[in-house]
């Protein structure tokens, strides 16, 4: 196989642009053969454009040789100028399913540190033989169009666009390619383990050509469909949703009765996707069976489903948060900045002063609830049980808000700030917390707000 070019792989990007005149790239780099010749390719894109490229390696503390891995890694990219960090996968570990949560923290600290340092465009490696492999598992699964269209080349990531601008080469392409530039690179042992059902797909495809070629035509065929859909999917979502900041929506399906009927489903899953934080739609039997009690008006005492909670208005839906779902209350410690929830969270203003005057251990980010829903009545001088301009009931209790203890000190999306009601000490910072689905209301990014 040859090597990949830096022309074949500049004309890959320009099909995943616009780019900033000087783009600033993150690659996702394990120090496999992959990551690592999409490193070198996209460092010398970026530099011909007067950008740059920052490597990342995510430990997930699964392995103990991972740390020198990561050290590996920085190492060989310091040769060719390539600025890298790594990121730790902090916590508990889960006892099953290690592969997917694995996977899901390894997105979110992706993500997290592109939007610290202000990159739009974060590249990850998938080539032609994922894509394949992806392909056969879920056509033994019996998927549909969506799941057979499989791996996209772009993807909103919570503020981020992921790109995989290698799709269309395969992994012997990527090999050469480190070789005619002698860049040495690592081996997963887990590529090894038929435990997993990819390296199975991986092994059965390796020795029938004849079958990774037609998995990827039909992956192609799949991908237009998709696209054709997701544009339907996009016109109708700018129709019937009206998505609010403080991440719950409107949902009129009147819109989707008639000749759109067959979307309502699909479009159902997006949102509550959207709106539960998940990373992938509900079940397509979930959503059939939602969608035609939808149609036939059963669902007067609401619903629960995917993290978000569907309640009838007079005008529509109600969708919002399940507050039986989410997180408990997190300690902020020495951060300026994190997540919670569905919610980029950050602290601004004289934090150093604030953290001599009081205790900066008491400070956490966590839901309202029904006391907090009381604490910030009281703030505002209200008795009633309902505030000027606040979301509906059912959204409220779920807000982010910035605890002291058992005391509520700001609630960004009740106006209700640290520095004019918080104590003294308080007033010297500032809580802000910015809607930030993990899939935004359309795969290619549209939120509507």
């Amino acid at each position: 196989m040859p090597a990949i070019s830096n022309h074949d792989f500049a004309d890959a990007m320009a099909a995943l642009g616009p780019f900033e005149t000087a783009p600033e790239l993150a690659v996702a780099v394990s120090g496999g053969a992959d990551s690592m010749a999409l490193a070198l390719l996209a460092h010398t894109w970026a530099r011909q454009r007067g950008g740059t490229v920052t490597a990342l390696t995510v430990d997930h503390g699964l392995r103990p040789e991972a740390g020198a891995e990561a050290r590996q890694v920085r190492a060989w990219l310091a040769d060719r100028g390539i600025p890298h960090h790594t990121l730790g996968w902090r916590g508990d570990k889960p006892h099953s399913g290690v592969q997917a949560a694995a996977r899901q923290a390894r997105y979110g600290l992706l993500q997290q540190c592109c939007r610290r340092r202000g990159i739009l465009h974060l590249l990850t490696a998938h080539h032609g033989d994922d894509q394949a492999e992806t392909l056969a598992m879920r056509l033994e699964r019996g998927s549909g169009v969506e799941g057979l269209a499989g791996i996209p080349a772009i993807r909103a990531l919570g503020g981020v666009r992921l790109l995989r601008p290698l799709l269309r080469q395969r992994h012997a392409d990527l090999v050469a390619t480190l070789t005619a530039s002698d860049q040495p690179w690592l081996e997963d042992p887990s590529n090894q383990d038929e435990t997993f059902a990819r390296v199975r797909a991986r092994r059965h495809l390796a020795n029938n050509e004849h079958e990774t070629l037609s998995m990827l035509g039909l992956g192609r065929e799949a991908a237009d469909t998709r696209r054709q859909m997701r544009g339907a999917l996009a016109d109708l979502a700018a129709r019937t949703v009206r998505l609010h900041p403080a991440g719950f929506c409107h949902f009129d399906p009147a819109v989707c009765l008639g000749q759109n009927s067959a979307l309502l489903a699909p479009l159902l899953g997006d949102v509550l996707r959207c709106v539960g934080g998940g990373h992938y739609r509900p079940r397509r039997d979930r959503l059939d069976r939602l969608a035609r009690d939808l149609m036939q008006q059963r669902l007067v005492a609401g619903r629960t489903l995917a993290g978000s909670r569907l309640s009838p208005t007079a005008d529509g839906l109600l969708i919002c948060r399940e507050t039986g779902r989410l997180p408990g209350r997190e300690k902020i410690g020495g951060q300026k900045s994190g997540r919670w929830d569905r919610f980029d969270w950050r602290l601004r203003g004289d934090l150093n002063n604030a953290r001599r005057a009081h205790r900066s251990g008491d400070l956490a980010i966590g839901a309202l609830g029904q006391d907090g829903w009381r604490q910030v009545r009281r703030k505002h001088g209200q008795t009633r049980t309902t505030l000027p301009g606040a979301p509906p009931s059912p959204v409220r209790l779920g807000l982010p808000a910035l605890w002291l203890g058992e005391d509520v000190l700001a609630v960004p999306h009740l106006n209700l700030i640290a520095d004019a009601h918080g104590p003294q000490w308080a007033r010297k910072i500032h809580f802000s917390a910015r809607f930030s689905p993990l899939r935004p209301l359309h795969a290619e990014g549209l939120v509507l707000v």
